[in-house]
This record gives C-alpha cells, sequence and structure tokens, in this order.
C-alpha cells in the first residue's frame, strides 16, 4: 500500500484480493468488458483485426472516458496498460495467481516517473479505493454473480448541502437494522432490500492511508466520524449489488450511486430503476442527475 520505487526508478503502489474461481474465470471478470462493467464501470475493450485486445476504454461518466493502450496481454496471467494524464504516463498491471482451493489472487500495480513525491497522496488514495471498496464489490460479484447477465446503472449529483448532511438524505432512502444488517427502503425511495456488506477497515497500512491521503483525510475530516460509503448486495428488485458513497469536492458534495442487476430480469429491473432513482435524486439535490 505505501508508495515504493522499483529498479527503473519508478513510483508504484499495489493492491490485492483473493477471490474464488479458477484463473480462467477471474480473468474473465477483470480483463473483458462484459466481466468488468459487471462490477466496476462501463468498459469497452477494442480488438485488432486478429481479435487481439488493444485498447481499455472505461467511462466514469457523460465525457469522461479513460483510454488506456494495452502494452501486454497474457490471458489468463497478466495485462498491462497505459494511461496519459498527470503525472505523465501510468501504467496499470492485472495479475492473476491461482491459490489451492479453488481461489486467485487478484492484483493491480500502478507505476509512474516522479522526481517529488507530490503524487503520492493520490496514488496511495488509489491503492485505498482498490483495497477497500472495489475489490470488495470484485469478491461478492465472483462469489455470487459470476458469469450471470448483468445491467448496470451509475448516477452522480451535486449537494450544495454540507457532507454530513448530504449523506443522511442520502441514506434516508434506506431503513437499516443495525443487528441483523437487513436494509428495505423507506417510503417514498425506489424499492431496495436485501443485506449490508461490512466495509471495516482494520489493516495497519490501510489505517495509515486515512490518515494521509489528501482526497481521503478531507472526505473523513468533513464526516463528522461517520464513513461515507455503504455497499448492498440486493435481493430486490433483482439480485445485485449497490455501491454508494460521498466525496466533498469544494463546496459541494458529490453523491455518486451505481447499481448492478444480474439474471434474467436485469435489463427491465435496470430500465425501471433508472427512472425512479433519477427522480428521487433529482427532487432531494435539485438538479440534472446523470447516469
Amino acid at each position: 500500500m505505501p508508495v515504493k520505487k522499483d529498479e527503473d526508478g519508478r513510483r508504484y503502489v499495489e493492491a490485492e484480493v483473493e477471490v474464488p474461481g479458477s484463473p480462467e474465470q477471474v480473468w474473465q471478470a477483470i480483463a473483458t468488458a462484459e466481466g468488468v462493467s459487471s462490477w466496476f464501470m462501463p468498459t469497452t475493450i477494442e480488438k485488432d483485426a486478429n481479435g487481439k485486445p488493444t485498447k481499455v476504454i472505461t467511462s466514469f461518466g457523460p465525457g469522461m472516458n479513460a483510454v488506456a493502450p494495452i502494452k501486454h496481454w497474457d490471458p489468463p496471467k497478466r495485462f498491462l496498460a497505459e494511461s496519459e494524464g498527470e503525472p505523465g504516463t501510468v501504467a496499470t498491471e492485472w495479475i492473476v495467481e491461482a491459490r489451492k482451493g479453488g481461489t486467485c489472487i487478484v492484483r493491480v500495480v500502478h507505476r509512474w516517473f516522479a522526481d517529488s513525491d507530490d503524487w503520492d497522496g493520490e496514488f496511495e488514495g488509489h491503492a485505498y479505493g482498490w483495497a477497500t471498496s472495489f475489490f470488495r464489490i470484485l469478491s461478492l460479484y465472483l462469489t455470487h454473480f459470476a458469469g450471470r447477465e448483468c445491467a448496470n446503472l451509475q448516477f452522480t449529483v451535486f449537494s450544495q448541502a454540507s457532507a454530513p448532511d448530504t449523506w443522511r438524505t442520502l441514506t434516508g432512502a434506506l431503513r437499516i437494522d443495525e443487528r441483523t444488517r437487513r436494509f428495505t427502503s423507506t417510503p417514498g425511495a425506489p424499492a431496495l432490500s436485501g443485506t449490508v456488506e461490512r466495509m471495516d477497515v482494520t489493516d495497519p497500512e490501510l489505517l495509515r492511508v486515512r490518515e494521509r491521503a489528501p482526497q481521503i483525510v478531507a472526505t473523513l475530516g468533513a464526516m463528522d466520524g461517520e464513513e461515507p460509503e455503504l455497499l448492498l448486495r440486493l435481493e430486490h428488485p433483482a439480485p445485485g449489488i449497490a455501491h454508494v458513497f460521498i466525496m466533498p469536492m469544494g463546496h459541494q458534495t458529490m453523491v455518486a450511486m451505481r447499481l448492478f442487476f444480474y439474471g434474467e430480469s436485469a435489463n427491465s429491473v435496470a430500465m425501471k430503476a433508472d427512472g425512479e432513482w433519477n427522480a428521487w435524486l433529482t427532487e432531494r439535490f435539485p438538479q440534472e442527475a446523470s447516469e
């Protein structure tokens, strides 16, 4: 988790998780457009005339596509893609290692070259996000929903209220039993029910990152002791996963909700949920909600 240097002088951070499945099943989840879109962000993978993947395009919202040409492709073990931005070329490497008992280690490594530590906090924050959020979603997906048809929805709105007030408004859509971790929607909110997944952070390295990565420090510091994130395993209106979080951004607070529905009814359920959640979010955070 802390920033390290490799033999070429490049700085890097890494995060890993152990997940169920064979290397082939795990590769399907992390290295195909359908797989990645079923637990992360809407993704396309371009291929050449011979069918070899050449480019990963990840959509983080309207007009926010991240394009990363693929530099190395070795299924089902490893691939490497590079993107351009600050602080320059960033190489992202995905590695799958088989373990006994039908599990695999998935590791993601971000490498970049810089003469200073100016970007260390941001990249530690990226690794923190993989370890505490996205890899937990990947694990849920591979445990319960791997290979099933998926429809995903992404919503982003901005609140002018404080982070704690924004969070209370957002979580007001849910009635959570703290003893059983079961939840249902409150009256007036779109129908959801299922179980709250625990997201406790206990690893010493992750706890240190919480104290020094600028965006994480700012987010947690604005929350009056509350955690600004929920991970939900859905039973209704379809089997699925919901990931909900907020992030202070200057004088406003970003609200993000991601819904993944699985199974034969996924598309029809998503179409209905799209309209319902857009209306609910727009009413409580008066502005245009975007999928």
